[in-house]
C-alpha cells in the first residue's frame, strides 16, 4: 500500500511540474530520456542519473553534459539496440558492465558493489538497465545501507525507477 501511495504522489508531483511549465528542466534521479534528448542537457542528482536503456542520441547528451561513466546493469544477452560499448567509448565515457540478472542479484552485496563503482568514477555517472527498475532497487538498498529508514529508502528507489521490484525490495529493507 505504501508503495502505491508513494508512486501516486510522485506522479502527481511530476504532472504538476509539467503543468507549471517553464523552460528549465529540474534534475531528477531517473531521467526521462525523451526529455533529455529534446532539451539537450541532463543534470545528475548527487553525481548520478538513473535511466532505462538510452539510445545513441541520449548517450550523446550525457557525454556533452559531462558524464564520465556509464554503468550498465543489463545482462550480456539483453538487446540494447546498439553497440553500447562502442558508442559510450567513442563519446569519451567509461563503460562498466555490472549485470544484475534475476531476483537474487538484487542484494545488499550488489548495492555495495554499485556504490563502489559510482564512488570510483571520475565524474557524473549514468546507471541504467532496461527500464531503471533494477537501478532503483539497488539504490533503495544502498540508501538503507547509508542509514535511511525503510520509507526513505523505498522513496529513493522509486525516484530512481524501481517499479516491479518494489515488493521484494521492501521485504529486504524490513529484514534489517
Amino acid at each position: 500500500m505504501l508503495t502505491k501511495i508513494i508512486v501516486v504522489i510522485g506522479a502527481v508531483l511530476v504532472a504538476g511540474a509539467a503543468i507549471a511549465g517553464g523552460t528549465d528542466i529540474e534534475a531528477t534521479l531517473k531521467a526521462d530520456l525523451d526529455q533529455v534528448v529534446d532539451s539537450g542537457s541532463v543534470e545528475p542528482v548527487d553525481g548520478i542519473t538513473a535511466a532505462g536503456q538510452p539510445d545513441k542520441a541520449a548517450f550523446e547528451v550525457f557525454a556533452r553534459s559531462g558524464y564520465t561513466t556509464v554503468i550498465d546493469l543489463r545482462g550480456e544477452n539483453e538487446n540494447r539496440g546498439l553497440d553500447e560499448v562502442a558508442v559510450v567509448e567513442e563519446l569519451g565515457m567509461d563503460y562498466v558492465l555490472f549485470p544484475i540478472t534475476g531476483p537474487d542479484a538484487i542484494s545488499y552485496d550488489n548495492a555495495r558493489k554499485l556504490d563502489k563503482l559510482i564512488e570510483d568514477a571520475e565524474g557524473p555517472v549514468l546507471v541504467h538497465c532496461g527500464s531503471s527498475n533494477r537501478v532503483g532497487a539497488l539504490l533503495a538498498l544502498s540508501k538503507k545501507l547509508d542509514g535511511a529508514d525503510v520509507n526513505t529508502a523505498m522513496s529513493y528507489g522509486i525516484e530512481g525507477g524501481m517499479t516491479g521490484l518494489a515488493g521484494m525490495v521492501e521485504s529486504l529493507l524490513k529484514e534489517d
